[in-house]
């Protein structure tokens, strides 16, 4: 079976940086029929919202962000 990722995420290109506490990955070219971008953009916000907290411990307590461009 093929995995998530490999299903979604080889479609388009990306990149990586890193804002003070936040890892931010930034997507290329993502088809809006997926709507990632209204899941996955200002995603510590969303979870805090939520009483979630943002920090991903195997990430280094960093936040996990996305940006669609």
């Amino acid at each position: 079976a093929i995995h998530l990722a490999d299903a979604i995420f080889s479609k388009f290109d990306g990149a990586i940086s890193v804002k003070n506490d936040t890892i931010i990955v930034t997507c290329y070219n993502v088809p809006e029929q997926l709507k990632l971008q209204q899941h996955y953009q200002n995603l510590p916000e969303k979870l805090i919202s939520e009483g979630i907290n943002p920090k991903v411990p195997w990430l280094y307590d960093f936040k996990l962000d996305f940006r669609f461009r």
